[in-house]
């Protein structure tokens, strides 16, 4: 099981290039069930967020009922939230990504900012050395 953290997902709703394409390939998989794949629950508020600023609330809606067929959630709660503080991190945000990773048991956070997770509990991995290295067919 993977944690696709947000910047991944946001490639692929906001089109955002030249990441798109293995961002896309990754969430297809994921899509298809050949992998899968936890968002930590905070994500899913961002995801909104953003596509209802940047687009409509149909819209924003719509890209939650997504993810929410296709994902398990990742628990963000008082144990993650004590976790990620005693990870020291300057990123708090991260750290809570790499602390429910850790809880919902992932073996792998699959992130365009890796070197974010250097010291995380749960080995981060870029969506292209996913692809290359560790996803299955």
């Amino acid at each position: 099981m993977i944690l696709l953290d947000l910047n991944v997902v946001l490639d692929v709703l906001q089109a955002r290039e030249p990441h798109y394409r293995a961002s896309a390939t990754v969430l297809e998989r994921v899509m298809q069930r050949r992998v899968e794949a936890v968002m930590a629950g905070h994500a899913m508020t961002t995801v909104h967020y953003l596509v209802a600023r940047y687009r409509d609330q149909k819209a924003a809606q719509d890209a939650v009922d997504l993810l929410l067929r296709h994902f398990a959630i990742a628990s963000v709660g008082r144990e993650q939230l004590l976790r990620a503080r005693n990870l020291g991190w300057l990123d708090f945000e991260d750290a809570v990504v790499a602390a429910a990773a850790e809880s919902a048991g992932c073996s792998h956070i699959v992130s365009r900012n890796i070197r974010d997770f250097a010291d995380s509990p749960v080995r981060a991995v870029t969506p292209e050395e996913y692809l290359l290295s560790i996803a299955p067919g």
